[in-house]
Parts: C-alpha cells; structure tokens; sequence
C-alpha cells in the first residue's frame, strides 16, 4: 500500500507540471460522465440510453462541454490547486453548475425540429446540475483529503495555543500545505465556550492549564503559541505551564502589527524570543501626523547601520518619502540594511553613503546633493566601558559629529533635526553618558526659526548590538558562565520597532528646542533578563548554565534614571510621550566651552583636561 501510495505521490508531483491541462481534461471527463448519467438516472437503463439517446447526447456534449469549461475558467477554478478546494471554489462550482446546466434545455430548445431531439427529457436539466455539482465537487474533495492524509502522516505533532482567528487559519494552512513540517493534534483555548469545538476536524482539548496534560498525552513536538494580540504579560502566562511540560520547543506567531494584511502563514512561525517575555503594549502612533513630515520628503538617517537606525529606515518606507538616504561609517552594516530595504520597497529612491559624520565636506556634499528636509540623528558611539577607556573618540563622535550635522543643517534649510538621545545622558556616571548630554544642550543651544531641533530620549532597547541580550545569548551558547555585574542591576527595556515608531511620533510632535522622553514603563532585572534567555534555550539557570556576578565595570550605574532633579516632565498628546522641562540655558559661553572641549579632543594632548572640561559642560556627571 505504502510503495502504491509513493507512485501516486510522484504521479501527481509529475503531473502537476501540468496541472491547468490535466484540471481541464479531468473536468471534460466528469462532464460527459454528468450528462450521461443524467439520462441514465432518468430513463433507468443504460441500454436504452446507449441506443436511443446517444446521438442526442453526442449533440448536447459537444456544444456544453467547452460551454461548461469556459465557464469554470471564467470562475477562476483553474487557478487553484485541487488541493486547496475551500467554501469560495465550492461556491464557484454551484454557480457555474446553475449557469451551465439550463443551456442544455437552450440546446433542446434550438434544435426541437432536429429528429434526435424527438422526446428530450427535460429533468435531465435538473439532473445535471446536481450530479456536475457533485462530480466537480467530490474530485476536488479526494485531492485535498488525500494530501491532508499524506501530510499527516509527515508533520510534526503540534498543539496549538489560541483557537481564535490566528489559531484556524493556522489549523487550515497546516491541513493544506505539504510545504510545512507540522500537524495539529490539538488546541488549546482558556475561552470555556470552544472547548470541544472543531476548527477544521481539530478539536479544542482544553485551556492553558491543560498543557501540561496534553503534551505528555499527545506525544507533542511542537508548541505554537497562536495569539498575535497577546500581551507580554499573557505570554509569560503561557509559558509558565510550557515549562511545567518541560518542553523546549515552543513557536510563537507575530504580533498583529507584524503580519502581512493581518493574515497567518506558516512562515510567520518563529521561535519565542526574549521581546515576546518583555516586550509590551503595541505601539499606536497617528499615522497623519508622521506622514507629515516624512511623506514625498528626503529623508537622511545617520547611523542607517545600526539597530535604531536600521528600523527608523524600515519604518520610514511604509511612510512614501520621496527619497531616504541612509549615512554610516560602516560598509558591512550599510550594505546589510540596503539590500533589505530595497526587497522591501524596490520602488524607493534609496541612497547609501559611506561617510563620517565628521567629515565636513562629505556632509555639506551630502545635504548639498539631496536637498535633505529631514534628519534622523542616531550615529552615536554607545558602548559605555569601551568609551571610558577612549574618551577622545566619544567626544569627537558624539558631540563633535552631531554639531558638523547641526550647524549644517541651520544652514542648508532642513525642517526637522531629531537627535537619538539615552537615559544615560542623566545624571551621567560615564563619558558616554555625558557627551551624549553635551549633545542635548548643543542642539537646544543651536535652536533656529528655520529648524525644528528635537532630543528623544530613552532606555535600552531589546536585542540592539549594545544590549545586554545578545551578549547573554553568546554566553549561553558558548556553554555558559552567564556574567551580570550586580544582582541589583535594573534596567528600562523596550523593543526595537516601538522605539523607532515613538520617535518619529516625537519627531511630529516639537516644535523646537524640545527633548522628549519616552515611557519606559518599569524598569526590568537584569538577573532576570538572564534566566528568561537561559530557559528559552531549553536550559535551566544555575543547573545547566551558570549567572557570575562579576562586579560593575567603569561608568556603570545599577538604575538608570531619564530626569534629573531639576528636570520634570509635561504630558502630551502621546500617552508614552514625554516633554522634559528645561531649566538651564544653553548660551554662546556653554557652546564655547562645548568648542574648547572640541578642540582639546582634536589635538589629543590631554584627556583629563578634557574630562575635566566635560564636568563644566555637564555638572551632574560624576565619573
């Protein structure tokens, strides 16, 4: 039976090379077979029909045929696979069936004095219909349960979590791809109404309580988490009784914002990542106020390279602008996000430069080719021990870099400068922290009627190059030990799209001279951070993987703040946006001083001089 099976699979697999020629050639089949029977089923014997009729048959088949088949191609049942027959083909069938089987009567009706349409029996119309119905139908039906069947002998077992619209259409691709490598053995759902339900032949078994249960009993490979509008909270929720089933392979469909037109594929599927445990609520931004300022504008993004930068120009294309040059120092990052950006939208006028922000003339050649209306500032060095250890390189990048853009921009007639900041610009503990204040200050100093100079400020993001996460995840592949420097060390997470996605709201939102604060809810352990992606690998912290305390490095705080004490904050329009209140002055002494500090790093005499000089510039920090 098994070897019977196989050559049907390669003859099917041969013949779907033509799958159009032989669609048709088997529908002309089950036509002929529909009209004749049609007769038969009316005058009750084949005999009779086989001598009197035949000729009247052989008229009728040679004018309904093509007619019939005309109108199956017309209803598009030629451009689907038998093997994904739904309710719409079904549906297309019936109509073509209503439509095509009174032109037989038509026929009739044309040629009643021709002889052989002597005695024509008219239910034969009636007749017809159902049994073209039924034939068209029934093939179209032993196709997809055939490889329904052949799939479910192949597929993983998987128990689906969410019986809503994700989890069906979930079901239903599984059911009908052979393109996969899963089979629904069950779902779960914590709604008690659909318990017992079947959503195409796969019943609802339970509710996330009986997860556990199931997966022991179902022999399960897979869990699929299929709630795109979960929260966090509710993932974390699920997972606490995955892993009371000890199980380590576990799936997780996107969230809705993520997915294609709102529709599920199989593809969507992906492994469960730490953003699932932390993230939080989707982002919701007014789309007519970003578009404002971006649509049919051209719009530069320094730092294209990086995790923010790279988004920002992910999320910019879904706004229309007319064109995005994305600037960066790093050849192999910019090339990764240019070939990206450009399979997203082929039809963008994208431009990729190579430069440093510190170049001058490349920057004024760069604003002076592309008319630039709009700047997303995120070039930055970010790495807070690696700056201690190289202040000079920090305040020439940082503050240095984004006066070159500034001061050209004032003058080159850009509308909108929004600056990437970091909560660690407050109270600062590290260079980083501090030159990225003195940056702040110089743009809200440089303020202009021409120019909006806009701060966002904000925490760490999840999963960016200078996050704790992927050096964790390193560790954890590398067989451990997981080192975190303090066992009190807190930090603000959020991801990487919902940062990108406030900061071009904030950008809609200043009118100059603004620094914003985004809202970055509770500040997350990082301890914690480090046992989640330990259990994500399947492992178990202190047991498989060890957590090292290794003491805090130079220029690191345990909790990071995003106000000073002078500073507080006004609401917006945006609930997760903040206007910060500045109280000091930013006048021609500060950007004298911020010009010394310049040059002082330039010359690269005296870095604690420079330091020093930097305390001036930003009296909170304390290195």
């Amino acid at each position: 039976m098994a070897k019977m099976k196989a050559r049907l699979n390669k003859l099917f697999d041969a013949a779907w090379l033509h799958k159009k020629s032989l669609s048709i050639l088997i529908d002309i089949i089950l036509i002929l077979l529909s009209l004749f029977f049609s007769y038969v089923i009316r005058l009750g014997s084949i005999n009779e029909v086989a001598q009197e009729y035949r000729s009247q048959i052989f008229m009728i088949a040679v004018i309904i045929v093509p007619f019939k088949i005309l109108l199956f191609w017309f209803f598009h049942l030629y451009h689907i696979s038998f093997r994904y027959i739904s309710l719409r083909e079904v549906l297309s069938i019936i109509k073509a069936a209503a439509i095509s089987s009174p032109m037989i009567a038509f026929i009739a009706l044309v040629f009643r004095d021709v002889e052989i349409f002597e005695g024509f029996p008219r239910s034969v119309i009636f007749i017809d219909f159902f049994l073209t119905f039924f034939f068209i139908t029934g093939i179209r039906a032993f196709f997809r349960l055939y490889y329904s069947d052949s799939i479910k002998k192949r597929g993983l077992e998987a128990l689906i979590v969410g019986a809503g619209a994700a989890g069906e259409q979930l079901v239903r691709e599984m059911m009908r791809s052979s393109q996969h490598n899963y089979f629904p053995v069950g779902l779960v759902d914590d709604n008690p109404q659909k318990k017992n339900t079947l959503i195409h032949g796969i019943r609802v078994l339970g509710g996330r309580r009986d997860i556990p249960k199931l997966a022991k009993d179902l022999d399960v490979k897979e869990i699929i988490i299929a709630v795109p509008s979960a929260t966090s909270k509710e993932i974390r929720g699920i997972m606490d009784y995955v892993r009371k089933a000890n199980h380590k392979d576990v799936k997780v469909l996107p969230g809705i914002s993520d997915l294609i037109n709102g529709k599920v594929t199989l593809k969507d599927i992906r492994d469960i990542s730490i953003e699932d445990l932390l993230g939080r609520e989707p982002v919701h931004i007014d789309m007519g106020k970003v578009s404002s300022y971006i649509r049919e504008k051209n719009i530069l993004v320094t730092g294209a390279g990086g995790s923010i930068g790279s988004e920002l120009c992910r999320q910019i294309t879904r706004f229309d602008p007319a064109k995005l040059i994305m600037l960066d120092i790093g050849e192999t990052e910019l090339f990764n996000v240019d070939m990206e950006i450009r399979e997203i939208d082929p039809e963008l006028d994208l431009i990729s430069i190579v430069g440093d922000i510190r170049d001058e003339r490349k920057v004024k050649s760069v604003f002076k080719e592309h008319r630039i209306e709009t700047i997303f500032h995120t070039a930055a060095y970010k790495h807070v021990p690696l700056m201690e250890a190289n202040p000079r390189e920090a305040i020439l990048n940082n503050i240095y870099g984004t006066k070159v853009l500034a001061q050209r921009s004032a003058k080159s007639g850009v509308k909108r400068f929004i600056n990437i900041s970091t909560d660690k610009a407050v109270n600062p503990t590290s260079v980083m922290g501090a030159t990225k204040r003195v940056a702040e200050n110089l743009i809200l100093g440089l303020s202009a009627d021409t120019v909006a100079f806009i701060s966002v400020r904000f925490g760490n993001v999840l999963g960016s190059r200078g996050s704790v996460v992927p050096i964790f995840q390193e560790q954890i592949k590398k067989g451990g030990p997981v080192t975190i420097t303090d066992y009190e060390m807190k930090r603000y997470f959020m991801t990487i799209p919902e940062a990108a996605q406030l900061v071009m709201q904030a950008g809609a939102m200043g009118d100059g001279g603004d620094v914003f604060i985004l809202d970055m809810g509770d500040p997350v352990s990082i301890y914690h951070v480090a046992e989640e992606l330990i259990r994500l690998s399947g492992l178990e912290p202190d047991k498989d993987i060890p957590i090292v305390i290794s003491g805090r490095r130079p220029g690191e705080k345990l909790f990071e703040e995003l106000l000073t004490a002078e500073e507080g904050t006004t609401a917006t329009i945006h609930e997760k946006i903040y206007s910060a209140r500045i109280t000091g002055k930013i006048d021609k002494e500060y950007l004298e001083k911020m010009d010394s500090l310049i040059s002082l790093a330039r010359e690269d005499k005296d870095s604690r001089q420079a330091l020093s000089l930097l305390k001036e510039l930003v009296p909170t920090y304390k290195a």
